[in-house]
């Protein structure tokens, strides 16, 4: 992953909160293998790596859950409810999919979590809706004495709206281009609405009738180029992955990848398939993969390379049953390209790791 960094400003008002909150912040930082003390002595303006800061929000989360109440900020993430509706989400073919999945969901456990989202489309726009019942200024989650509490409306629904335009972004390997977001609570201050148009990419409104987004209806139709797999490694850094999703503009490599993985089982994709999935013609996707550095080919190979010593290894299995599984015509043809790829034949592949395996043990 590409480094991304945060500045310990993000740091220094997460520990004031939960602070407030009267949490055990030196202990929560512990857990997020992280020192209060020295982060607290860094300039504001200084920048640290942005997983740090995702593995303390996460375990900040984690304390803030003991506190039994809804968590109002970032549409839940970090929270035992988020995982699970992402882990529903997962599973389906398409964006459109997997929100009318998500929605449903948080309709189940809205009375429990306190927010929502909610899905219309009209026409040739798709408008993707953030709703959150919010509690009394001065509440478990709200202490009447933090510095954000008279903007506590605007804070919740534009950080729960801005997570999920990032959630769907990961989703489909690139950043979801929305047409305007609107946010249904009081103008905060020009770096806030500065930050928030630079996330979305796009004009933000304050004060709307609703708090939304829109986007074109045709992007519900893209792929989902994800699996469980690598959603639990999103997990275990979703703040950090979402940031990333944010500010770095997505690999058309990895997505590809992710989508052949996905259909290897049915056979590979074409090129013309790939496109499509990808909402994107054949000739802006080959500029996209040449700007890479990579073709198409070279994508399906590193794919069935991974995925034949993966099987090789640890699930023995034949060499017959690969090559018709990668799609190969005949097995010769699967050993050419496997000793093309490592160097080796799948056979005295397998055996040297396994001696390895044994002279290790």
């Amino acid at each position: 992953m590409n480094e991304v960094s945060v500045s310990a400003r993000k740091f220094h008002r997460l520990f004031d909160y939960l602070k407030r909150l009267e949490l055990d912040v030196d202990a929560i930082a512990a857990r997020a293998r992280l020192s209060r003390q020295r982060i607290l002595k860094l300039d504001e303006a200084e920048t640290i790596p942005g997983q740090h800061y995702s593995r303390l929000y996460k375990e900040a989360v984690v304390e803030m859950q003991t506190l039994k109440q809804p968590l109002p900020w970032a549409a839940g993430v970090g929270s035992e409810a988020f995982e699970l509706m992402c882990h529903c989400m997962i599973g389906a073919r398409t964006l459109g999919d997997a929100l009318v999945l998500a929605v449903r969901y948080e309709k189940m456990v809205y009375p429990m979590i306190g927010h929502r989202v909610c899905l219309d489309v009209e026409g040739d726009t798709a408008i993707l809706g953030y709703h959150i019942r919010f509690t009394e200024r001065g509440a478990a989650l709200v202490p009447d004495n933090w510095d954000r509490a008279d903007y506590q409306d605007t804070v919740a629904k534009a950080s729960g709206l801005l997570i999920w335009h990032a959630l769907c972004g990961w989703l489909v390997g690139e950043s979801l281009a929305i047409e305007q977001a609107n946010i249904s609570a009081p103008f905060l201050n020009s770096a806030y609405h500065e930050s928030l148009s630079a996330n979305f990419h796009s004009k933000v409104l304050f004060d709307a009738p609703d708090t939304n987004f829109s986007f074109s209806a045709e992007q519900l139709e893209r792929r989902i180029v994800h699996t469980v797999d690598s959603l639990r490694e999103f997990l275990e850094n979703a703040i950090y992955q979402l940031i990333l999703i944010e500010r770095k503009p997505a690999s058309t490599s990895a997505a590809i990848k992710s989508l052949i993985t996905i259909d290897l089982a049915v056979g590979l994709p074409s090129f013309s398939d790939i496109a499509a999935q990808l909402h994107m013609s054949e000739s802006s996707l080959r500029r996209r993969l040449q700007g890479e550095s990579t073709s198409y080919q070279q994508l399906k190979d590193e794919v069935r390379c991974q995925v034949a010593i993966d099987k090789l290894l640890n699930e023995d299995s034949k060499v017959a049953d690969l090559s018709d599984y990668l799609g190969f015509t005949e097995p010769s043809s699967f050993v050419r390209s496997f000793k093309n790829w490592t160097g080796e034949t799948p056979r005295t592949y397998r055996e040297k790791i396994q001696a390895l395996a044994q002279d290790l043990s």
